[in-house]
């Protein structure tokens, strides 16, 4: 009888560890997802918008007065471009943000005007300060070896109602021809546009859908992510 009570209590305990193995693992892997995401990975960037106010060396407003607005404008210090991810980590919901500010490009305006216009990023200089990160978007993702640049160019003029006063917000559709990872597609957005002093700002959001540019799906690991993303800028020009 002692021996059949021993091998009974054993047959219990193992029930029961069978039982909490499994539950501990997805404790700690629940947990573990959980301090990395609000813990220990950066936080995702803001989104990039305007200042609420006008920047320290914006200059003159009256150096962008309707009558000295006319001419070539080229993008100058203070400009970002950033994409944004949305992911699912192990069953959480993460949001994967990198910024690059090698940007540069410029446009033409006569009048109400915009005549032509064109930006490049260079994608080799995205960071989201994660080291791992990083290296699956310059790699396995956009192969930026090969494929060093974006490039979107106005396709159509854009047309102003009016030349807006100092810090007032226009919004205006784009289209254009965005290439990027190899492939050129049309591209429609709405841009937002201001004076801030002697500059000109820009800033809009650009839809991805990773699939239509031939882009691996950046899913990995305990990573899962959809077919889609955001390309966000804020472009800064001086005449």
């Amino acid at each position: 009888m002692p021996a059949m009570s021993l091998t009974q209590n054993l047959k219990r305990r193992w029930k029961w560890l069978l039982l909490l193995v499994p539950l501990a693992l997805v404790v700690l892997v629940v947990g573990g997802t959980y301090i990395y995401i609000h813990f220990i990975s950066p936080d995702p960037a803001p989104r990039l918008a305007f200042a609420t106010s006008s920047s320290s060396d914006a200059g003159d407003p009256s150096a962008t007065a309707a009558g000295a607005i006319d001419g070539t404008w080229k993008v100058s210090d203070g400009s970002k471009v950033q994409y944004r991810v949305q992911e699912v980590l192990n069953g959480q919901d993460n949001e994967a943000t990198g910024t690059s500010t090698g940007v540069t490009g410029s446009f033409v305006l006569a009048g109400t005007t915009i005549s032509t216009g064109s930006f490049t990023v260079d994608m080799t200089s995205f960071h989201s300060g994660e080291s791992q990160r990083d290296g699956q978007f310059n790699n396995r993702i956009m192969n930026t070896s090969k494929f060093q640049t974006a490039t979107f160019e106005l396709s159509s003029p854009i047309a102003l109602t009016t030349i807006p006063d100092n810090l007032v917000e226009v919004t205006v559709p784009v289209t254009g021809k965005l290439t990027m990872h190899g492939t050129t597609k049309d591209s429609t957005f709405d841009l937002k546009a201001r004076r801030n002093g002697a500059h000109i700002e820009v800033n809009g959001t650009v839809p991805i859908t990773f699939s239509d540019y031939g882009i691996n799906n950046p899913s990995g690991g305990p990573a899962s992510v959809g077919n889609d993303g955001e390309l966000e800028f804020l472009l800064v020009f001086a005449k």
